[in-house]
């Protein structure tokens, strides 16, 4: 080894800055071990690198910086998305009826009063919101959950894992048909009269509707048999599959291309999600607690799982959305976008004359539809609650008051957290949804990184036109 001598380095390289241990001044010193173990431990690297390393290493900061903010941001969006759907769903049995019963009022008045509509648009959506609620819980109330329970309880844990797929395909896809079937609905029952030979009739879109939050109800029923059997089940494998079933979804979205317009999708489905689990969560809680007439020992046993469940199911999110934005270059701050797009929505909805109800927005752009949750959640009630006296009714009166002053004070703050993040985010207040703002309405804030770790402007749709199962980019999230 030390006979071997190094070429010298060609005139076009630079020469290091400083000595080298195994090269002196116009020499090359033998290579021996020792100068071998000098040269590792000591040698330096180059203080001045080019223009497009430098460009390299700021963009994996970025990327680092951006990895770490995303749990954060993606967490202000959920939570503003998690109360818009618990706003919407708080609609259902507080707002809704007593506008129902005006409705009622009004027909009953009418013969007596100057009005020429028998009946305004929005009310007639809500007398069939309510006849759909009536209707599907009359027959829903039918169904004997012991025996779906036992039926679920006896089957083996690979049958319940293939179980907890199926019906989570299920679920999105009769949420996809679902909304698209409650606006024919409302639309068959409100167009103007000269169109009314282009569709079937109001009858059969009733029936439609009818069957489909009939069988929605029925599978976020088996859902939360299913969950209830794992969390009450001694076997503690059941309880991992349904655990490691969230973290199957890292798989199947964390190493896949994403734009910005599918982030936005995914993170209205992951809103969507979280409230839905949170439900369900919500009904096992009480079935088991009136199992056991609400012995508070028991709750602590519960308490566990559930929280296991939950915490799970946030972590997942976290991890997918931050190494989606990292894999694809996308900054942490296009959440902000996405909650600007969201605040529109309820500023749009408290309009004079709105394009659509709140909860009609909200179930277009979360693919939210409260109606089967309600559906399944007064079914729950009703078998869990039996009025033993007079003061079960005030004890209901009460409930209903606590509920509707929540929803009353849920709707004021929503509203102004939307102005208010609109206000900040320079965007009009009067500006119809689908149409910018003067001015450059939202925001144009680029938001896509280039390889250069530069920004780049680079928006592929209007955001403000997606909705959950709108195709973008030749799919769907």
């Amino acid at each position: 080894m030390s006979g071997m001598r190094f070429r010298h380095q060609p005139a076009d390289i630079q020469a290091p800055a400083e000595e080298s241990p195994l090269h002196t001044r116009g020499n090359v010193r033998p290579l021996s071990l020792r100068n071998f173990l000098f040269a590792e431990l000591t040698r330096g690297y180059l203080s001045q690198p080019s223009q497009d390393e430098t460009d390299s290493f700021s963009d994996r900061r970025e990327r680092v910086y951006t990895f770490m903010k995303t749990p954060r941001e993606l967490e202000k969006l959920i939570i503003f998305g998690y109360a818009l759907c618990l706003d919407a769903f708080l609609f259902v049995f507080t707002f809704l009826p007593i506008r129902a019963l005006l409705a009622i009022w009004r027909i009953f008045t009418w013969p007596f009063s100057r009005r020429k509509r028998f009946l305004e648009p929005g009310q007639i959506h809500d007398l069939l919101r309510v006849s759909l609620l009536l209707v599907c819980c009359y027959v829903f109330l039918m169904v004997d959950g012991s025996i779906l329970y036992h039926m679920v309880r006896g089957q083996s844990v690979i049958k319940i894992y293939v179980m907890f797929n199926i019906l989570d395909i299920g679920d999105k896809l009769l949420a996809s048909f679902g909304q698209d079937t409650l606006d024919a609905l409302y639309w068959t029952a409100t167009e103007k009269h000269a169109r009314r030979r282009e569709h079937v009739g109001t009858v059969p879109h009733f029936a439609l509707a009818s069957v489909y939050i009939l069988l929605h109800s029925t599978l976020i029923f088996f859902q939360a048999i299913t969950l209830n059997v794992a969390i009450n089940s001694h076997n503690q494998s059941l309880f991992t599959v349904v655990i490691s079933n969230q973290f199957v979804e890292l798989k199947g979205s964390a190493f896949k291309k994403f734009e910005k317009n599918n982030l936005f999708q995914m993170s209205c489905s992951d809103i969507r999600e979280r409230f839905h689990q949170s439900i369900l969560l919500m009904v096992v809680l009480f079935r088991n607690m009136t199992d056991v007439l609400w012995n508070l020992e028991h709750l602590w046993e519960l308490i566990l799982p559930l929280a296991v469940v939950l915490s799970s199911e946030v972590l997942v999110d976290w991890i997918k959305h931050a190494f989606i934005t990292k894999f694809n270059s996308i900054s942490s701050t296009v959440y902000r976008e996405y909650r600007l797009i969201l605040a529109r929505d309820v500023a749009d909805s408290r309009h004079h004359l709105p394009a659509a109800d709140h909860c009609d927005l909200v179930s277009r752009r979360m693919g939210f539809i409260p109606l089967p949750l309600a559906v399944l959640l007064i079914r729950v009630f009703y078998n869990s609650i039996t009025p033993s006296s007079n003061w079960s009714l005030v004890l209901m009166v009460i409930l209903f008051l606590c509920v509707l002053s929540i929803k009353i004070l849920l709707g004021i703050v929503l509203l102004g957290v939307s102005c208010s993040q609109l206000n900040s985010g320079g965007a009009d207040l009067h500006s119809p949804r689908g149409r910018p703002a003067q001015g450059g309405g939202l925001p144009s804030t680029p938001y896509i990184y280039h390889h250069t770790g530069r920004l780049a402007n680079a928006p592929r749709e209007q955001l403000q036109q997606i909705d959950r199962f709108t195709m973008c980019s030749n799919r769907i999230v």
